[in-house]
């Protein structure tokens, strides 16, 4: 196994997103996607002392791959305390691979409303797109075989380490 500095790629992210949305401060509401996207997300409000309000989403109905996946057992829920209608969001994950997720995350996120704008953030860009997404904010690009993944995981202190399997 090999080990990826998922602090420095955490920092590079925050800095990117700190100085492109310092205007949208306020109103910027912060989504992440179960489960590392919700860890990177809670930081990055924390951190970067965003006013706007959060949520977190699960994109498990939604994936075209539903079928062939199934459920997770441990399930969870979307949790939106906002209204998404002309909203200002900034979609975390934290991995961009196939861009299904992404996609299945943003027909949650419409099933809730229209938002003014959605913008991705992603703490690690692995390639091997599938669909045309792009992430607005990355921490880091590591492109990686599909037959090797990452394993995101976060202390009590909540620092990120990150293990490439």
């Amino acid at each position: 196994m090999n080990t990826l500095d998922a602090e420095s790629a955490y920092a590079h992210l925050k800095n990117a997103i700190a100085a492109a949305l310092a205007d949208a401060r306020d109103r910027l509401c912060v989504v992440g996607v179960h489960s590392g996207g919700v860890w990177v997300a809670e930081r990055l409000r924390r951190d970067l002392q965003l006013a706007g309000p959060t949520g977190s989403l699960s994109s498990a109905f939604h994936r075209d791959d539903y079928g062939h996946r199934g459920l997770p057992a441990d399930i969870k829920s979307t949790q939106l305390a906002f209204e998404v209608e002309g909203a200002d969001i900034l979609l975390v994950d934290d991995i961009l691979f196939t861009g299904r997720t992404v996609r299945a995350a943003l027909n949650e996120i419409f099933d809730y409303g229209r938002p003014a704008r959605v913008r991705l953030a992603v703490l690690i860009d692995r390639g091997g797109r599938e669909l045309p997404v792009a992430a607005d904010f990355c921490g880091l690009s590591h492109p990686l075989s599909a037959d090797r993944s990452f394993s995101l995981s976060r202390d009590d202190a909540g620092r990120f380490s990150l293990v490439i399997e």
